[in-house]
This record gives structure tokens, sequence and C-alpha cells, in this order.
């Protein structure tokens, strides 16, 4: 059909679409300030990011088909590696300026890759391998002053788990990435989304016992948009996956970090240090020389395949 016909101009602007709405949720999520515990924060972002999905869902006469699953003890463990990753991301986030949290972030996608070669046995080679340590050297440059901040205690040692805390969420992201390519074997994408968002409210409310705070207006309203802007986000970055390959749109990704310089600065006054520009520059030349090299190997296989007597 032509609605799904491949359109990398459409792709990439959902993709960048996607960027900006996400940039905004983590903006949202830090302007409600540090003193709104992690897990109420997760509930918020996973609650209300179900409006627009089941919106979106119903208007694709898709709501129906998306609660149907063959793996949902899948569901329930990508939703629980998801739900500690985000209470450790955003824990992260209050407590480091937004830039720093959303370039640590980046790790994630080179984890993805040494857990894929683990754990499924995914054959990784050494021009990937090397990206990879490349690219943690870029999160150790970012990441370590923060680190570094344990002897230091105070405000400063706050700035520290935070950034222990981001990495601890990028290692969790891995394993759900790992986890998602293992649903999508069997479950539609609109299922995976929609029972995320389910499973990650849900488990989020296990941290209730252990101290929400009453939230002031503003607060719940920074929290509630930041629900809708995950949910859009969703939306957008499944549109840009439906119409264009993973290589075309998966660069873009690395415009949030000069989304997330601008707007830390001119809300926050976060100003970047030369370790997390020097860091950041290193982690994303290793991020987009593995998605080079994943869309040559593409085009290998793509070659291999036509060249068969039995493709």
């Amino acid at each position: 059909m032509a609605a799904d016909a491949p359109n990398p101009l459409r792709g990439i602007l959902f993709k960048v679409l996607s960027v900006l709405v996400f940039v905004m949720m983590q903006t949202c999520i830090k302007a409600a300030g540090p003193d709104v515990p992690a897990g109420q924060i997760t509930f918020f972002r996973s609650a209300f990011a179900l409006v627009p999905i089941m919106t979106y869902l119903a208007f694709q006469r898709q709501l129906k088909h998306g609660f149907y699953t063959e793996s949902f003890p899948g569901h329930l463990k990508r939703g629980f590696l998801g739900i500690l990753s985000m209470v450790c991301g955003f824990y992260g986030l209050v407590h480091l300026p937004m830039p720093d949290a959303i370039a640590i972030g980046y790790s994630s996608p080179l984890l993805a890759v040494v857990f894929a070669a683990i754990f499924l046995k995914e054959s990784v080679r050494v021009y990937r391998w090397t990206a990879v340590v490349v690219g943690m050297l870029g999160v150790v440059i970012i990441s370590w002053p923060k680190l570094s901040m344990f002897e230091q205690g105070g405000m400063a040692s706050e700035q520290a788990v935070g950034a222990a805390s981001l990495l601890l969420a990028a290692v969790l992201a891995g394993f759900a990435m790992i986890q998602t390519r293992q649903l999508v074997r069997t479950e539609k994408t609109a299922t995976i989304v929609l029972y995320f968002s389910l499973t990650a409210a849900v488990f989020s409310l296990a941290s209730l016992p252990f101290g929400w705070t009453a939230l002031s207006g503003e607060e719940a309203l920074f929290l509630i948009g930041a629900g809708f802007c995950g949910g859009l986000g969703q939306i957008w970055l499944t549109e840009a996956y439906r119409n264009a390959d993973v290589s075309t749109v998966a660069p873009f990704e690395y415009t949030s970090i000069l989304l997330g310089i601008v707007i830390a600065y001119m809300l926050f006054g976060d100003v970047p240090t030369s370790n997390m520009l020097l860091g950041t520059a290193i982690t994303v030349s290793a991020g987009i020389f593995i998605i080079y090299r994943e869309h040559q190997l593409g085009l290998e296989r793509k070659a291999a395949r036509k060249a068969s007597p039995l493709g």
C-alpha cells in the first residue's frame, strides 16, 4: 500500500519531532525540581503517556488488537527493566545539568551492542567493538568529574550519585533494548508500546509507600506534561521507523544534545563544561560510526541475498 511505502524525509521529520518532545519531556521533569521522588515522576511519565498512545491506537483502529499478546511475561520483564531505568535516569536528570544527563544516556545503545553479543549471540565485528570502547571512553570523560565528587560530600555528592544513577540507567536501558529485540519477533509495535506504558505505570506505584510528595499545581502540570510528551515521542518515533530505515533516522537522535544545551542554558543557567563537550563529541562519533557500520552490513546482506540462487 502507498501508505506503507518508504518515505525517508517523512521518517526524518518524525524522528526530529520525537527528539524535540523527548527533550521537552526531560525539561518538564527538570523543571518539576529535585524534591519530587523519582518513582513519582516515573508514574506520571508512564500513566499520562497512555493518553496520547491510546488515542493514537484508537484512531488507527489498533487499540483492541494492541492488547493481544503472545508474550505477557516478556512485556512484564521489559516493563520492569524500563521502570528501573527510568527511576535511575530521572534521579540523575534532576541532580545533574541536563546536557550531561542526555550525553551519558547515549551510552545505552553502545551497551546494547555488548549485551546483544553476550546474550543474543549476535555477531559483532572488531569495528563495532572498537566503536563501543571509544564511545564508552567518551562517557567516562563526561562522568568522571561528577563521580569524583563522592569525596567532597554535600551537594557535590548528590551530583556524584546522579551520575552513577545515569550510568546504571544506561545499563538497564541496554538490557531493556535486548528484551525489546526479543519481543519484536512475535509482538506488534503497538502492543510493545502500550504494554510498556501500562506495566511501567503499575510498577511505579510500588514506590508509593516509600514516600510521594504533595505536588503543587505547577509541579503537577510539569509532570503531566512530561507524560504527554513521552507518549507523543513514542508515537512519532514509531512513525519515523515506519517510514524510513533505522540507519537513516537514527543519527538524528544526536540533535537532542544541541537542544538540551540551548534549553538548559536558557532555562536553568547550565553552562556545558569542556569535559562534557569533549566526551559527547567522542560518544556521538562512536554512535554514528556504529549506525554507519550497521547500514553497510545491511547493504552487504541485501546484496548477498540477491546474488544467492535461492534468494
